[in-house]
Order: C-alpha cells, then structure tokens, then sequence
C-alpha cells in the first residue's frame, strides 16, 4: 500500500496492536514460540473457536495495570517502616521474643531499661536477659502467650529491680510475642501515698479536735468537715462557697490573706494564731496551718487546717 500521509501511518499502528489468535492444542504445542510472540503484541488463547485467555507481556500488564500494583506495595512499605520508626521512638521497652524464648528484636527504650546493647540482647535466652522472670508471675503468663497466643496486662514488682514497679503487655505475633515494658514505679507511690493521706484524714476526722476546710484560689470553702462546721455553728451547705476570712473578725482577715498569698507565692506551709466568728458573734481563739494543694500545672487552692488555741 502506497504511503499516504497520517491515514497510512494511523493503519499500521492498528495494525501492529492487533492481537494473534491460536487455538489452546496449538498454544500447548508451540508454548515457547507463543511466549516470545506475546512479547511483541498480545496472543489470544481460543477455546472452541471463542476466545478464552491472552498472553501479554509483563511489561504491557505493568501498563494496564497503572502502577495499583506498585503503589499498594509501596504503601505497605511506607507503613511497615512507619510502624517500626514508631516502636523505636516510643518510651516504652519493647522486645520480641521467638516460641524459643530467644530475644529477636529490641527498642532503644528496652535496651536502657535492661542497661545492656540492642547487640548483645538480639539471640539471647530471655531468662538471660531478665534472670528474674522465672520467680515472677509473669513467667506463667509467657508460657500462656506462646503455647496459646493469650494475652496479659497487668503491673508487677522487682522484674528488673527491688522496688521498681513496671506495667508488662504480652502481645501474641506471628514470631511469637512482644514484651511491652513500662516504668510505673512513680504512679505506685503515688498510690501508696494516697493512700496514707486518706488513712490520715481518717485519724483527723476520728480524733475530733481538728477542723479542715479545702478553699480554692480565690478563697472561697469548697468543703469542710464537721468539727469546723461546728465550731462556727452553721452547716456545711451554708459554709460553702463563702470566702474563708469572711469566717474571722475583720482585725485579723488582712493578716489571713497575707499568709495565704505567701504560702501561694512560696509553697511554703504557713502556721499562726487567729480568731474565728461564731454564729452567735463571739470570738473563738485558734490556731490555722495553710497548705498549698498543688496541681499538675499550677495551684488548685489550699487546705486550711483549724485547731483551738
């Protein structure tokens, strides 16, 4: 066919993209001739006469593809290295332990905790690496994570060292488990220090003699208890809300409230004598103690302690 310009070109192109047919028993038979042949234009495969299958090259599947293939591999890519940049940084210990119980994998954070390299931890026995397991509870909760992919969260003693408190997480995973660390020995003081306040309070409020009241910044009761309530004769509905000078006579408020914006301005507990108001107007001779109740972040007010002179 004679050149023609742009009609002859647009031909043979459509042309060369036509697909080549052959019939299943051929394509069997002549395999290798096919495959080479499906790397210049598409081969379809017929069966009976219809067209059943096509052989395209890896490159034009690739094309028709998009890059869907590409791109889902690459995400899950980003993510697997986003998940791992994330344990590395968290400051939790964390390490992967086999169904051997040799240590596979560690973060910073664990390497710190176990005060040993990440190289010299990475194959070691766990018993090696944490000699105490085998007299912890936690050793029964490992073998349940590995013999039967059970989970455990709980807060133990002396795992790594005497009176360190740590939150442990077995976590079943393909290789075996993860072990989660967590240094919660500052959060278990706390606790027990609660708890010795609140058993304080009870031998204040036992012993009858003491008045408290809990005042915010700004002076005014929050609460307070009933020997207080009594001594001023009103009830503690009545108390609350009201600012706590407003409870002493006039002459001694001044000297009240520059205790209290030094113990404020200091933290330091303040103790000194003053007088409070009744109910029926007379003068009652006491002794108050202000102390800081101090928040996470700033002042949450003041407890103020009342004892008769």
């Amino acid at each position: 066919m004679p050149y023609n310009g742009r009609k002859n070109l647009g031909v043979s192109v459509a042309t060369a993209q036509e697909p080549q047919r052959v019939s299943a028993a051929d394509f069997i038979r002549g395999f290798a001739n096919w495959r080479l042949q499906s790397a210049r234009k598409p081969v379809v495969v017929t069966h009976h006469g219809k067209d059943a299958h096509v052989l395209i090259s890896l490159d034009d599947y690739r094309r028709l593809d998009g890059g869907t293939a590409r791109d889902v591999a690459k995400a899950s890519d980003m993510l697997q290295a986003s998940l791992a940049g994330l344990v590395e940084s968290i400051r939790d210990g964390a390490m992967l332990i086999d169904r051997r119980r040799r240590i596979v994998a560690v973060n910073p954070a664990a390497s710190d905790m176990l005060e040993t390299s990440a190289a010299s931890l990475i194959g070691a026995e766990l018993a090696t690496a944490l000699p105490s397991l085998g007299d912890s509870l936690v050793s029964h909760h490992l073998a349940r994570l590995l013999d039967h992919r059970e989970r455990f969260s709980g807060d133990v003693p002396g795992l790594l060292r005497p009176r360190q408190w740590l939150h442990v997480d077995l976590i079943p995973l393909p290789v075996g488990g993860a072990i989660v660390l967590r240094d919660v020995s500052e959060a278990m003081e706390d606790v027990a220090a609660g708890g010795m306040r609140a058993a304080m309070l009870d031998a204040v409020e036992a012993d009858g003699g003491i008045g408290h009241a809990r005042i915010s910044v700004r002076e005014t009761v929050e609460a307070a208890n009933p020997m207080l309530t009594a001594l001023v004769g009103v009830d503690p509905a009545a108390i609350r809300r009201v600012r706590f000078s407003a409870l002493l006579p006039v002459g001694q408020r001044a000297a009240f409230v520059e205790a209290l914006e030094s113990v404020f301005r200091s933290g330091d507990p303040a103790r000194f004598a003053s007088q409070m108001v009744t109910r029926d107007g007379s003068a009652v001779d006491v002794i108050l103690t202000i102390a800081e109740v101090r928040g996470p972040y700033a002042s949450d007010g003041a407890v103020v302690l009342v004892t008769r002179a």
